[in-house]
């Protein structure tokens, strides 16, 4: 009983703390309808990995020495409003001139149960499955009678559309934009360690507040402010999923990437105004 109100307490701080609108929240949501599932976890992985990392270095005291070099704060300032900035505006551009790409949801279930997503070209030259990673595209009509019962077409697949022949087109993106593994994990690394705020509210306050417990509670009341990164990151980001039947309407994305833009564009002009 000792131990549990620290963690209890420090699990109310933490999510009172984290469950906000930012950038890291949206663009985690943004990969949680397009991205497939092992780029989600990985992502999801970046976000509590590194948030428990800084927190613990704040119960260390690290929190102190951040304060005493603001030279440095300044230049991850300036740099994560530029990266924000620029994510925003692209994303602005998106909202307003569309690609023409949309999800489109196979009969199949992905992975984790939720239906496939798949990119539909633009020119409507076929679609990519997410999870097999190749191009479905729609084959040519027969002529003459159909086939018998029971033949199937060596260039066909049997587990896609009907009509649609596989062509091997390598690693995909799934959903329009899903970024790929490596372009998921490094654009989360900036949204999470370029920005300032980050480290204020874990370094410094979470670990002035940790510290604050006494010798015997600030450890357990670090267990409780990990634990609450851990389950909004793992909520967020597997619980996200269940939305890509939303986003299966283009509007729908059009929508999303104007509010990432305001998002982007307002946190990126505060940091760069100094605010």
């Amino acid at each position: 009983m000792t131990a549990l109100l620290p963690v209890l307490s420090g699990l109310g701080t933490g999510l009172a703390l984290i469950v906000a609108i930012g950038v890291q929240n949206t663009y985690l949501l943004r990969l949680a309808v397009s991205a497939r599932l092992g780029v989600v976890a990985v992502a999801v992985g970046v976000c509590a990995l590194s948030d428990a990392a800084l927190i613990v270095a704040g119960v260390l005291g690290v929190g102190a020495v951040v304060e005493r070099v603001p030279a440095a704060l300044l230049v991850i300032r300036f740099v994560g409003a530029a990266f924000l900035i620029t994510y925003g505006v692209l994303a602005a551009r998106r909202a307003l001139r569309p690609s023409g790409d949309a999800i489109r949801l196979d009969d199949r279930a992905a992975e984790d149960g939720v239906p496939v997503a798949a990119a539909v070209d633009a020119d409507g030259s076929g679609t990519t499955d997410a999870v097999s990673g190749h191009t479905l595209e729609a084959a040519p009509a027969s002529r003459g009678r159909p086939a018998p019962p029971g033949r199937v077409d060596s260039g066909l697949v049997g587990a896609g559309p009907v009509g649609s022949r596989l062509v091997d087109s390598g690693p995909v993106r799934s959903g329009p934009g899903g970024p790929t593994m490596r372009a998921a994990v490094l654009t989360m690394l900036v949204f999470t360690w370029a920005n300032p705020h980050v480290y204020l509210d874990t370094l410094v306050f979470l670990g002035s507040v940790a510290n604050q417990q006494g010798p015997d509670d600030r450890w357990w009341w670090t267990v409780g402010a990990v634990a609450a990164s851990c389950l909004w990151f793992g909520a967020l980001g597997f619980g996200g999923r269940l939305l890509r039947l939303l986003f299966a309407k283009p509007v729908t994305w059009r929508v999303f990437d104007a509010l990432v833009a305001v998002v982007m564009l307002a946190f990126g002009l505060t940091l760069l105004l100094g605010a």
